[in-house]
């Protein structure tokens, strides 16, 4: 079929055309009058991702996050924030609502189910493409109750956002407060058990008294190693006293009775050398200064005897000395480390309280921070725009309406006219009798009424018609 034949069969069916196009237009142009008419009102919510949170002072993740959109517009078509819009707008306790609710469900279930399904099938919840604004509409009948129900639904929202943070934080406040309890009995426990040990050992949280104690037990120290040496260097000139140089000791050097007599005796020696040489051996001087020079070498030797004999009692004393010093530094070594086990004890106790109270510190401040929370009056989400009733219906569209169907009736009454046509084939032109028989085309008589159709112009046209036709796909005159 070639448009030539297209337009030969519309020129024949045209009131069947015209009839299937007029109707289509018709039903719509009726249908849009007729169809009740039903408002829609939008509210809109920005969803501040950018800016920290108040309390915990946590910057949220910048820019648009689809999954947290996604999220918003879930929890804006949920049973939750619809139950709450029927409690804020007390839309159970409406008579005629009821009313409805009875006649559409017979009483089965409840009138809040009831309602949330009416409010899915109406609202209608878009986010922006390129920004945190969220559009809640509400499609009804009142333009006023379309406006009411939007910005029901934003003020449902926003209390829902706001409880969905504070539910679990008073929860979290809960758990701590009972968990800062137990810290504080297990605190207050460590610090009465480091309180009785401090007073049962007799000691006080610093060191100073163990300070003073080491200090005593280096004292003793240094005592004890000067005692040693001074019992060794004893211990050697008592048995250099016990010996034949005991003449030549330091102690019997210096010693002035000793240094006195030896110097009488080196006076009397000269003078027995000078006597003995003057008066012979036998005389009486001689003898005499003989025997005072013995007398004097004995007391020189009972002088030396004495020191030799004060050395072992120095000698002995040291010895004692170093043994008693010996004694208190091992007494004192025994008590030092004695205090220091019972420091490390103390130690314990110590780490205990400062574990504790470091737990309890924790917990109060995530419950300080969990009450805060839990008493924030304040989200993430701001209201930008209030719903007002809409002038302007939303729905039926008259204009838009009469374009689609005009479109669709000329769709509709072409099919309609093809369809005829190809149930009922019938000869239209010189070109359907060619494709009927395939023999050339002799000659074309005018239509009777082609006069009456198309005026005289058109007659002229037929007949200035070619008598003699062309073979179908030559050039040539049969």
């Amino acid at each position: 079929m070639n448009f030539v034949q297209f337009l030969a069969i519309l020129r024949a069916r045209y009131k069947m055309a015209l009839g299937v196009f007029a109707g289509i237009v018709l039903l719509a142009l009726v249908l849009s009058l007729v169809w009740p008419k039903s408002y829609t009102a939008s509210a809109s919510v920005v969803i501040d991702s950018s800016k920290p949170d108040p309390l915990a002072a946590v910057l949220y993740a910048g820019g648009v996050n689809p999954s947290l959109i996604a999220t918003q517009i879930d929890v804006i078509q949920s049973d939750r924030v619809a139950f709450k819009v029927v409690r804020n707008l007390k839309l159970n306790e409406n008579p005629q609502i009821r009313e409805q609710w009875q006649t559409a469900t017979n009483g089965e279930g409840s009138i809040e189910q009831w309602l949330n399904a009416l409010f899915q099938k109406n609202l209608d919840v878009k986010p922006s493409r390129e920004s945190n604004v969220v559009t809640v509409s509400y499609k009804a009948a009142d333009p006023k109750f379309a406006a009411v129900l939007a910005n029901a639904f934003v003020q449902a929202y926003l209390e829902t956002n706001i409880e969905m943070r504070v539910e679990p934080a008073r929860l979290y406040s809960s758990f701590f407060d009972q968990r800062a309890k137990e810290a504080r009995d297990v605190l207050e426990k460590a610090q009465s058990k480091l309180s009785d040990f401090q007073k049962e050992k007799g000691i006080i949280a610093t060191d100073e008294r163990l300070d003073v104690e080491n200090a005593r037990l280096g004292e003793l120290s240094s005592q004890f190693v000067a005692l040693q040496s001074l019992a060794s260097d004893s211990v050697s000139r008592q048995a250099a006293a016990r010996g034949a140089g005991s003449s030549s000791m330091q102690e019997v050097l210096n010693n002035p009775l000793i240094a006195g007599l030896k110097a009488d005796q080196a006076r009397l020696q000269a003078k027995l050398q000078e006597l003995t040489s003057k008066l012979g051996d036998k005389n009486p001087q001689v003898i005499e200064a003989r025997a005072n020079l013995a007398e004097l070498k004995s007391r020189i030797d009972s002088e030396t005897a004495k020191v030799g004999s004060s050395l072992g009692i120095s000698n002995s004393i040291n010895q004692q000395r170093a043994g008693e010093i010996k004694a208190q530094l091992e007494a004192q070594r025994a008590k030092v480390l004695q205090m220091k086990a019972v420091r490390d004890d103390g130690a314990v106790l110590v780490r205990d309280v400062e574990n504790a109270q470091r737990t309890y510190d924790q917990i109060m401040a995530r419950l300080n921070q969990a009450t805060l929370e839990s008493l924030a009056t304040q989200s993430n989400v701001s209201v930008l725009s209030q719903a007002v009733p809409p002038v302007d219906a939303a729905s039926p569209k008259l204009v838009l309406n009469m374009i689609v169907a005009i479109f669709l009736g000329t769709l509709l009454a072409l099919s309609v006219v093809v369809g005829m046509e190809m149930m009922d084939r019938r000869v239209r032109s010189a070109e359907d009798v060619a494709q009927a028989v395939a023999l050339p085309i002799i000659g074309v008589l005018p239509s009777p009424n082609a006069r009456r159709l198309f005026g005289r112009a058109a007659k002229a046209n037929l007949m200035q018609q070619r008598l003699l036709g062309h073979m179908p796909g030559t050039g040539k005159a049969a």
